[in-house]
């Protein structure tokens, strides 16, 4: 009964909550096509000093690019592109293993995407981005109180008004999830 009432009390307060959408947790806007989803087939990313195509793991992408290509692959809905790139990244950086959760997620194996944002928990406490994806997918499977919870991890350290934090409140609330 405490539960129940505790998590009605916290619902309710997510009504009244202004959105409020920051920089920080997370880019707040869905990356821009480029020529890595407008002309790349088969989870090739555009070069630009090349001026074509090629497949990440035959290029000299920092991390930063190739972090940028997943996200943009993942936005656009390529989520096994996207994991193609994954593979050849750090396994051990907290984002990788949140994007191989997110994009596990978004094709309906959320018992795997947990265990991948979990990991980016254990690896960065402080990885909000994951705590929000985690989130999402607790509200997907009708998970509140778990979702809660990370709501609460996520303001406490320090993510209140991160685009982090709104989506997942804004999900709790609504029952709908972001794409990105």
């Amino acid at each position: 009964m405490r539960l129940v009432l505790a998590s009605a009390i916290a619902l309710q307060a997510f009504t009244f909550a202004p959105m409020a959408i920051a920089a920080g947790g997370g880019d707040s806007s869905p990356p821009k096509p480029t020529n890595t989803t407008k002309k790349c087939l088969f989870g090739r990313v555009y070069d630009e000093s090349a001026g074509r195509c090629v497949k990440p793991d035959k290029s000299k992408f920092s991390d930063d690019q190739l972090y940028d290509a997943v996200r943009e692959l993942a936005y656009d809905g390529q989520y096994e592109n996207a994991q193609g790139i994954l593979r050849i990244m750090n396994q051990g950086d907290d984002r990788v293993q949140t994007y191989w959760g997110f994009t596990y997620r978004k094709m309906g194996e959320l018992e795997l995407a947990n265990t991948f944002y979990q990991k980016a928990i254990e690896t960065n406490p402080d990885n909000i981005l994951a705590r929000s994806y985690m989130g999402q997918g607790f509200v997907a499977e009708g998970k509140n109180e778990l979702a809660i919870a990370q709501w609460r991890e996520i303001k406490a350290r320090g993510g209140e008004g991160t685009w982090a934090e709104a989506s997942l409140r804004e999900a709790i609330r609504t029952g709908l999830t972001y794409s990105y």
